[in-house]
C-alpha cells in the first residue's frame, strides 16, 4: 500500500472522534464534573498541555472564536484537573468502545497496529507540533482498545498541527477556513456555524474575504481558483503528514485493522457524516 496520509487520516480519524460523538464519552466528562459537551471537549483535547490558558488554547485548536474557548478555559481547571480530564476521556473511549465492539474488538491485530504506529511515532520531531508532543509526552494506555486510540489520536494532532501550519502560512484566519471548507465540500454553512463561535458578521467577513480573493463567487459558491486553493491547502497538509506515515513500517496492516474499527463505527452509526470535524467517510 502506498503512504497515502489523506487516506491514512480518513481511516484512522473515525475512532479518535468517539471523544466527540460517542455519548459515554460525554457522560465520562459529565462524571468527572464538567458539565456540557464544550467544557468535556476543551478539558479532554487540551488536558495534555497542563491546565492551558485560553489563549494557548485558542492559538493551538485555531478554529474556535477565542471568546468561545474563554467560555470554558481557564474555568475548567478549576472543576478537574488536566490528570483527571485524561482519565476521563480514556473512561469514556473505553466505554463506548465496550458498546460498540463487545467482545469482538481486535485485541490481537490493535496491539500489532499500536506497536508499529508507537515506533514511527516516537521516531517523528514533535518541533512546531505543540499538540503532537504534548500527546506523545503522555503514558501510553495498556488495554488494546484505548492504546490503539491514543495512537490515532497522535496521528490526527501531527496532521492537525501541520494544517494550521500551512493555513497561517496561507493568511487564512479560522473563519476563512471554515468557509473555505465547508463551500468546497458542498456543505451548508450551518455544518460548522453553531460548533465555533464565530457571529453572523464574523461569518459574512470571511465570505467577503474570499471572494476578494477570487476564490468564492457573488452567491458564495466555491470558483475554479478556490477549488485549487483548497487543493493545494490539502495537498501541503499531505506533504507535512508524509514523514509519520511514511515510519509506518507495515502500513498493510495497520490500515486493515483500522479498516475493520472505522467499518464497524459506520454500521453502529457512531460517527455522523458530514460532521464538524471535516473528515469524510472511508470508500
Amino acid at each position: 500500500m502506498s503512504a497515502d496520509p489523506r487516506r491514512v487520516w480518513i481511516v484512522a480519524e473515525p475512532y479518535h472522534a468517539l471523544t466527540y460523538f460517542a455519548p459515554e464519552a460525554h457522560q465520562a466528562f459529565e462524571d468527572a464534573g464538567l458539565r456540557g459537551f464544550w467544557r468535556g471537549y476543551f478539558a479532554g483535547r487540551a488536558a495534555p498541555l497542563g491546565a492551558a490558558p485560553a489563549g494557548v488554547v485558542t492559538a493551538t485548536f485555531y478554529g474556535f472564536h477565542p471568546e468561545f474557548v474563554a467560555r470554558a478555559v481557564p474555568s475548567i481547571w478549576g472543576l478537574v484537573s488536566p490528570a483527571r480530564a485524561l482519565d476521563a476521556r480514556l473512561d469514556g473511549i473505553g466505554r463506548a468502545a465496550r458498546r460498540i465492539f463487545g467482545s469482538e474488538f481486535p485485541a490481537t491485530d490493535a496491539t500489532a497496529a499500536t506497536n508499529d504506529l508507537r515506533r514511527a511515532i516516537e521516531d517523528c520531531s514533535v518541533s512546531g507540533r505543540p499538540m503532537f508532543g504534548a500527546n506523545r509526552d503522555l503514558e501510553w494506555p495498556e488495554a488494546p482498545d484505548l492504546a490503539l486510540w491514543h495512537a490515532v489520536t497522535l496521528l490526527r494532532e501531527h496532521r492537525g498541527d501541520g494544517h494550521v501550519s500551512i493555513l497561517v502560512g496561507a493568511a487564512l484566519d479560522p473563519r476563512e477556513a471554515h468557509v473555505l471548507r465547508v463551500a468546497d465540500d458542498e456543505l451548508p454553512l450551518g455544518s460548522i456555524q453553531p460548533y465555533r463561535g464565530w457571529s453572523e458578521r464574523d461569518w459574512a467577513d470571511a465570505t467577503t474575504a474570499l471572494r476578494g480573493r477570487g476564490w468564492l463567487d457573488a452567491d458564495a459558491r466555491i470558483t475554479p481558483a478556490g477549488t485549487a486553493a483548497r487543493a493545494g491547502i490539502e495537498r501541503d497538509t499531505d506533504r507535512l503528514s508524509a514523514e509519520l506515515v511514511a515510519r509506518v513500517r507495515d502500513l498493510d496492516g495497520v490500515m486493515g485493522t483500522l479498516a475493520g474499527i472505522t467499518g464497524r463505527l459506520r454500521e453502529a452509526e457512531a460517527i455522523p457524516y458530514p460532521n464538524p470535524v471535516g473528515v469524510p467517510p472511508p470508500e
